[in-house]
């Protein structure tokens, strides 16, 4: 599997290259940089070669709107700011594929409202659509991926579920722009992480997966699989099912937990997980499915359970 992780869990205090010597002593492979946070110290000629001596390689960049965009982001009703936005993702695309990744991840934290009568949503929805029409169109080597997340900072985010963003993959119409789904995310809209991985994973358009857990309340960012397993198993036997190449992002937030021990303790249940679904069998999984019945539902996440005191 190809797995990274939160860079910021691990910083506090201490340069990238410690951080990246982290990764490497933990057998991830793969790294995603903030844009605009993790990126100003180091061209991308320097940090592919940075990445390259901890045998690490670039995933791709995630797009960071800070605080002149507090009132929105591609959306924002100031055009220079909204151009300042597009230009930004164009800049995070360059480096992206300079530095060797091949995903730019865009989460618009800003573009959203947080009273009645205060944003005109259809002229917003055109104007982020045809925004990720030019991003899209500006960088067709390489994958434009929407994170979706239903509010925090803002009251109502956007572009905030799998419906809306489903919607948008639709008007966007472009063969590289697609999703990528946060877990945590997920829950705290009440979705069913599993029915958005099927959902877009048939159609080839998940780009990206953070992996994480949590409550449903808040973006919790619990390590995988500790507060909703079988949800957790359910995700990612689609992913199997639709052969889901990319990278499994662990995106947690260990405050009490050492970084490294957290990120050690994700990739035991990814793997873990992973394994149980071996075992059991995607056709037999499948079948069991095809049944829709809830009571052999509840003796193959029994059956889960007796695999794992093996």
């Amino acid at each position: 599997m190809k797995l990274a992780t939160r860079i910021n869990s691990f910083l506090k205090g201490r340069s990238l290259d410690e951080v990246l010597a982290d990764f490497e002593d933990l057998g991830l492979g793969y790294v995603d940089l903030n844009f605009g946070e993790h990126t100003t110290e180091y061209s991308a000629v320097e940090m592919k070669r940075v990445l390259a001596a901890h045998n690490l390689q670039l995933n791709g960049v995630a797009l960071r709107f800070h605080e002149d965009y507090l009132n929105g982001d591609l959306g924002n009703d100031n055009e220079v700011l909204s151009q300042q936005a597009l230009a930004d993702c164009k800049k995070a695309a360059d480096y992206c594929r300079e530095a060797g990744g091949k995903v730019v991840t865009i989460w618009m934290a800003h573009d959203g409202f947080d009273y009645s009568f205060q944003i005109n949503y259809a002229k917003v929805w055109h104007k982020i659509v045809e925004s990720f029409q030019k991003i899209s169109d500006y960088a067709p080597d390489l994958k434009i991926s929407v994170e979706y997340k239903p509010f925090q900072p803002r009251a109502y985010a956007f572009v905030d579920s799998m419906g809306i963003s489903g919607m948008m993959l639709s008007e966007v119409n472009r063969e590289n722009f697609g999703m990528t789904l946060d877990y945590c995310h997920m829950l705290m809209k009440h979705e069913n992480p599993a029915f958005a991985a099927d959902v877009f994973g048939a159609r080839k358009k998940i780009f990206g997966i953070h992996i994480n857990d949590g409550y449903g309340l808040n973006d919790d960012g619990l390590m995988v699989g500790t507060a909703s397993p079988f949800k957790t198993l359910e995700l990612l036997f689609y992913l199997k099912k639709h052969h889901y190449d990319g990278v499994y992002y662990f995106d947690t937030f260990p405050v009490i937990e050492g970084a490294k021990d957290e990120c050690r303790a994700n990739i035991n249940m990814l793997n873990r997980m992973n394994k149980l679904l071996d075992d059991m069998g995607l056709d037999k999984i499948e079948q069991i499915i095809a049944q829709n019945d809830a009571i052999a539902a509840q003796k193959l996440m029994l059956s889960f359970l007796k695999e794992s005191g093996n």
